[in-house]
Parts: C-alpha cells; structure tokens; sequence
C-alpha cells in the first residue's frame, strides 16, 4: 500500500473537521466551498483535488464512518456483546462531533439509514429465529428492532451531552444485546 503524504493527510483531516464545525452552525445545503477552505485554511483548489464537490465530501466522511464502525465490528467478532460495544462507544466519543451532528442536522435522514443500515449487516448473523427466545419470530423484525435501538440510544446519548459515562452505556445495551440476541 502506498505511503499517502503527511501533508496530504492533514489537509484531508482539516477539511473534514471544517465540514463537521460548518454543520453545527448552519445547514448544509449554506456551506460553501469557500466556507470550507476559508474554516480549513487550505485553498479552494485543495478541497477540489481531493472531493468533486461539498456532498462528494460529505459522502465520504460518512462511508469512512461507516467502514470504521464496520472494522471494529469485525474486530469484536469474538467479545461479547459488552466488549463490543464499549469499542463502538469509545469510538463516537471519540467522533462524537461527527456523529451528533450528522443525527441532529436536517439532512440526517441519509446518515441515520446509512447507520441503521450497518448495525443490521453487522448484527445479522447474530440473530437465530430457529431456537432460544427468538424463535419463530420474523428475523427482519428483531434485526429492525435492535437496530433502531442502538442508533435511538445512541442519537439520545448524543442529545443528553453523554452525561452517562461511556462504559456505562456500553456495557448496559450490551446486557440487553447479550440476553436478546444470543
């Protein structure tokens, strides 16, 4: 794999955090290029060598989210439930200006199916309606059930100011996912 230049990364990083700040106070639709490059301080050339335009860029900030959450569900693989979802946690703490913002803003529709959509992938093969207590039960029931409660809980989290400590929060949806889902 090719090294990618540091200063190319910064950019990249600068630009996106741009975007995400730019977010929390106006629309998206308001955000300019120049907006952009002026909250980044690189040109607006720059923004344009890397993305075709603002939702090019917006796209791909959040498929990068949805990749990362997807790695460190494949990571997770062997952990219970509980493990697994202090790492997800830890991860929109980490990108909790991201995220938040991407569930609150009006253009979040997209995001939020983006997201429900990848908890219902990645849980998929965890959900068994052939025994236990799922038995007989629709499979894209209990999949569209757990999947709207995670990203509920995790939009109310964000919406509360993450007042309940991380691993908190992790280890009781994880309680539940452990007692429902296995």
């Amino acid at each position: 794999m090719p090294k990618v230049d540091r200063r190319i990364l910064k950019s990249q990083e600068a630009i996106k955090k741009a975007v995400t700040e730019l977010m929390t106070e106006k629309r998206f639709d308001d955000i300019t290029i120049q907006d952009i490059a002026d909250r980044a301080n690189v040109n607006r050339g720059t923004i344009y060598l890397h993305y075709v335009d603002k939702y090019d860029l917006l796209d791909k900030m959040i498929e990068e989210h949805m990749n990362n959450l997807r790695d460190l569900c494949h990571s997770a693989a062997d952990m219970t439930f509980q493990e697994g979802n202090y790492i997800w946690f830890e991860y929109f703490e980490h990108h909790h200006l991201f995220f938040s913002t991407m569930l609150e803003s009006k253009g979040a529709h997209y995001f939020r199916s983006r997201f429900l959509e990848l908890v219902i992938q990645e849980y998929s093969p965890e959900v068994d309606t052939t025994e236990g207590e799922n038995k007989g039960l629709s499979k894209e029931i209990v999949l569209q059930f757990f999947a709207s409660a995670i990203v509920g809980t995790v939009e109310w989290w964000f919406k509360n100011g993450m007042q309940v400590p991380t691993n908190v929060i992790a280890e009781q949806t994880g309680i539940f996912l452990d007692r429902n889902l296995e």
